[in-house]
C-alpha cells in the first residue's frame, strides 16, 4: 500500500537533506548523498560510547518517495552490525524516478524502552533529481524532468574501451586521408 508524502515533504526544503542533530545516541558514519535511481544507497550509523556501554541497540527504517508524490510504506531494514555492536550498516536501491529516501532510527535501551530519532518525522536524503514545489531540482534535473544515467553508465564520458576505439578510428582515418594524393 502506498501513502501520500505531503506530510513528510511539507516540512522539508527541496534538495536540502535533513540530518540528525547532536542530541542523538549515534553518529552518521556514511550516507550516500544524493541518492540516485538504480544505484546503491548506503547508510551507516554508529552508537556513541555511552549508548554502546549501556547495551543500546538500533533499528533502521526507510521509506522511498517518488517524484509523483507517492511514498512506499515504511520498511524496516536488515542492518549488518559490526562485531563490537557499535556500527549498523544497510543498503538499498532506490527505484526509477524517486524523489528522496526517508530514514529513521529506533534505539532500544537496556531496560527495553525505545525512542525514535527523529520523533514523529524522518531524516531525509534527496535524490539526484527530485520534484519539489512545482519544479525539478538536483544534479540530474533536465528542465521538465530527469536525465539520470542508467545503472553502471558514467556521466558524460565514453567508457575507456569505447574512447580508445574512437580515438584509434579517428587516427586511422586521419592517416589514410593524409596519404591520399
Amino acid at each position: 500500500m502506498l501513502t501520500s508524502s505531503a506530510a513528510q515533504a511539507g516540512t522539508a526544503t527541496g534538495g536540502e537533506d535533513v540530518n540528525p542533530s547532536d542530541d542523538v545516541p549515534f553518529t552518521v558514519e556514511e550516507r550516500t548523498t544524493p541518492s540516485q535511481d538504480g544505484q546503491t544507497w548506503t547508510l551507516s550509523v554508529a552508537l556513541d560510547q555511552e549508548a554502546l556501554d549501556n547495551g543500546t541497540t538500533l533499528a533502521i527504517t526507510t521509506q522511498i518517495c517518488l517524484n509523483n508524490g507517492v511514498c512506499d510504506p515504511p520498511t524496516p531494514q536488515e542492518a549488518t552490525v559490526s562485531e563490537d555492536g557499535r556500527t549498523y550498516t544497510m543498503d538499498l536501491e532506490p527505484p526509477t524516478d524517486h524523489s528522496y529516501v526517508n530514514w529513521r532510527v529506533k534505539a532500544t535501551y537496556d531496560d527495553d524502552s525505545t525512542e525514535n530519532f527523529p520523533q514523529g518525522d524522518w531524516y531525509k536524503t534527496w535524490s539526484s533529481c527530485y520534484y519539489s514545489d512545482g519544479s525539478y531540482g538536483g544534479v540530474h534535473a533536465d528542465g521538465d524532468g530527469c536525465n539520470v544515467p542508467s545503472s553502471g553508465e558514467s556521466e558524460g564520458f565514453l567508457p575507456a574501451p569505447g574512447l580508445m576505439l574512437a580515438v584509434a578510428a579517428l587516427t586511422g582515418a586521419a592517416v589514410v586521408a593524409a596519404r591520399k594524393p
